[in-house]
């Protein structure tokens, strides 16, 4: 086994290098603070890997994104969103005999208790739909009591299928609700997708067919969007979690996690900014200009990624689903158009190229979502939808591990030294 020595002064820690199957290894610090008097610094933990993990592997720098070790291009071209969380969550595809049973249990679970209806009519009609879902994910925990320990095994798979299955039916009825529409109730003869289109547009008063080019399209953007290692919410995910609270509170800190701009809000924004630049006229030029102009606050959103300095793998694949989905849907949008001029601009400007700043996953989606007919604030609450499985499989690679310990880092001061107290009269 490899080391690494950290010294201070006369002092030495031998850390022990955790070697990686693929990509970088790391060594252990956790001796640092107690042989050093030292703690590490490392803002966003960019550099920091709280633990070994077996999910999925991310190279940056390639472009490549892995789940358990295949290609996520394979998998989205192939694969059904259901038969990924099955891998993300034990690590093997399921075999058909394994598949039919997590799909049928899953399909089996998606009906809501009757009286969660109440919970989404307490909110305006105008609250943002990742809120509700986030308080309806947490409140699951006092209709399910049955299985919230997170070190049962069986508590923990019976809570992944309920939460797999009645998080579309949440949605939708969310959705419903604010739209003053009645709930649709799930439908066992249709597939995941296609079962959450349903919920999501068809009404009492005629016929829906949910559309096989959308349901296929919603497939390979959930398998997409399904993980991508310790990222924010991911690692709230964790962290809620290392504290033993039951995966129904550890998923909902996930969703707030995800509602922000910085993560899962991004597609939202790209798609308001290509509308911004629509209504101007449609001169691509004078807003790339803009970008560059480091005294003007306007951004080119979609581009670039905190870990991706090469083109998004996912971004590759989207763009592509966007194509054939409008042009199957028969849509013209001239955002799309926008979109593959401000693409062109960022391969080909070595403004863009020199600084790494290539287009993203939430690039295209946002234009995906708009052609589904999703209104605009519901395009994170579809990322969380994706993103679930890896939630679940986050949570149960932490709450297993037998190293496990509840997340607790450390801080260096930098506040005043010790201070005495003066009374407020003498202030």
């Amino acid at each position: 086994m490899s080391e690494v020595v950290i010294r201070s002064g006369d002092n030495e820690v031998v850390a022990q290098v955790i070697e990686a199957t693929t990509g970088d290894s790391g060594f252990d610090i956790s001796s640092v603070r107690s042989t050093l008097g030292m703690v590490t610094v490392d803002r966003g933990f960019g550099n920091t890997a709280e633990s070994a993990s077996t999910i999925t592997y991310i190279n940056g720098e390639a472009g490549i994104l892995r789940y358990r070790g295949y290609p996520i291009e394979q998998l989205a071209e192939k694969g059904d969103f259901l038969e990924i969380a099955y891998l993300l969550n034990y690590g093997e595809l399921p075999d058909k005999g394994q598949l039919e049973t997590f799909t049928g249990q899953i399909t089996r679970h998606s009906l809501l208790r009757e009286d969660m209806k109440y919970l989404f009519e307490a909110f305006p009609h105008d609250a943002h739909p990742m809120q509700i879902l986030a308080s309806a994910t947490s409140a699951m925990a006092t209709y399910y009591p049955d299985a919230l320990d997170p070190k049962d095994v069986d508590a923990l798979d019976i809570s992944t299928r309920r939460l797999i299955a009645k998080l579309p039916t949440m949605i939708a009825w969310s959705y419903k609700y604010r739209a003053h529409q009645p709930y649709v109730y799930p439908r066992n003869d249709l597939d995941y997708t296609s079962n959450f289109l349903n919920m999501m547009f068809s009404v009492p008063a005629e016929d829906y067919e949910p559309s096989p080019v959308i349901a296929r399209a919603l497939n390979i953007l959930l398998i997409l969007h399904a993980d991508h290692g310790q990222n924010c919410s991911s690692s709230a995910v964790r962290l809620v979690g290392s504290g033993q609270a039951n995966v129904f509170s550890s998923v909902s800190a996930g969703i707030h996690a995800l509602s922000g701009p910085l993560h899962g809000g991004a597609n939202q924004a790209v798609l308001e900014m290509l509308e911004q630049i629509v209504a101007d006229g449609g001169d691509v030029s004078k807003f790339v200009g803009k970008a560059k102009d480091k005294d003007d606050p306007f951004r080119l959103m979609g581009f670039g990624h905190r870990v991706y300095k090469n083109f998004d793998p996912r971004a590759r694949i989207i763009k592509s689903v966007a194509d054939d989905v409008l042009e199957q849907l028969g849509v013209d949008d001239p955002m799309l158009d926008v979109a593959k001029q401000l693409e062109e601009v960022a391969l080909e400007d070595d403004y863009f190229v020199s600084r790494k700043l290539y287009p993203n996953v939430d690039f295209y989606s946002g234009i995906i979502y708009r052609a589904m007919g999703f209104p605009a604030d519901m395009f994170t609450v579809l990322f969380a939808l994706g993103r679930l499985p890896g939630w679940l499989a986050q949570f149960r690679e932490m709450s297993l591990d037998p190293a496990s310990r509840i997340f607790r880092p450390r801080q260096v001061y930098s506040g005043p030294a010790d201070r005495d107290y003066v009374p407020v009269d003498q202030r």
